[in-house]
Parts: structure tokens; C-alpha cells; sequence
């Protein structure tokens, strides 16, 4: 039984899953607020645009989240990160410059002694993730 990660954010989350999609690939669903049927969903009327769920399928991976409209203040996520990986150094590169850009390179992308291309990275939107190319497939 595979772990499906599900991150919240406090409005921005069609933004954020747009690019999940631009960086990942996939098959992209979204429903908004206002596409809950009427009485079924407590939502201010001021945030009916935040996002009731989005997923993300790509390459048998499932990435999941919404926007929290009982939240007044988000920052980033502590305490987590979403670690995604590839056999493919290139790849793995290109997932973390991808992530990266307008984020916070937290652990640059490295050779280590379990990966040929390892880094972490805070992305724009406050969701911090590990990149690497697996080690198995990857020697260096």
C-alpha cells in the first residue's frame, strides 16, 4: 500500500500544481470551491476560488493537495519533505533546477556516497523536496 503525499497551501494551490504538472508531467485534476455542491462544502464565500482538491498523476506517482481556507497566515512546511527520485542523472538535475527556480536551494545537487546527484530544495511555493538520481542504476 503506497503513501500518497497531500500538501496544503493557502490559496496559491492551482498555481502550485500547475507547475508541479509543467516540472512532472502527468494528468492534472483540479476542483475548485464553487464546484461543490451546494451544502456540502464549508467554504467562505470570499475564498469559493481556493482549491477543494488537486492530483497530480504522473509515471504511477500520485501528489495530492488543497488550499486550507480556516488558515489565515501559511508559511513553508516543516517538519517534511517530498522526496522524489529517478534513475536518470539528467533527470534529476533537471527536476531540481526545475524546483529550485524562484525557491531556496537548501542542499545543492551534489555527488554523494549514496548518489550520483543528490540535493534539497525549498520551492516557490513553501514545499521543500529532495531530488536525487538512485544509486542502483546511477553508478558514478
Amino acid at each position: 500500500m503506497p503513501f500518497h503525499p497531500y500538501l496544503f497551501f493557502g490559496g496559491n494551490c492551482r498555481e502550485a500544481f500547475t507547475r508541479y504538472e509543467e516540472i512532472f508531467g502527468g494528468d492534472l485534476f483540479v476542483m475548485d470551491g464553487k464546484d461543490a455542491p451546494p451544502g456540502e462544502q464549508q467554504i467562505p464565500a470570499d475564498k469559493a476560488h481556493y482549491v477543494l482538491h488537486a492530483a497530480l498523476q504522473f509515471e504511477g506517482h500520485l501528489l495530492m493537495g488543497s488550499d486550507d481556507p480556516m488558515s489565515e497566515k501559511f508559511g513553508p512546511v516543516q517538519g517534511m519533505m517530498i522526496s522524489f527520485s529517478t534513475p536518470d542523472v539528467a533527470e534529476a538535475k533537471r527536476v531540481y533546477d526545475a524546483l529550485a527556480d524562484g525557491g531556496t536551494q537548501t542542499q545543492p545537487m551534489i555527488e554523494t556516497f549514496f548518489s550520483p546527484a543528490w540535493g534539497m530544495v525549498t520551492d516557490r511555493f513553501g514545499t521543500p523536496w529532495m531530488v536525487g538520481a538512485d544509486q542502483l542504476t546511477n553508478p558514478s
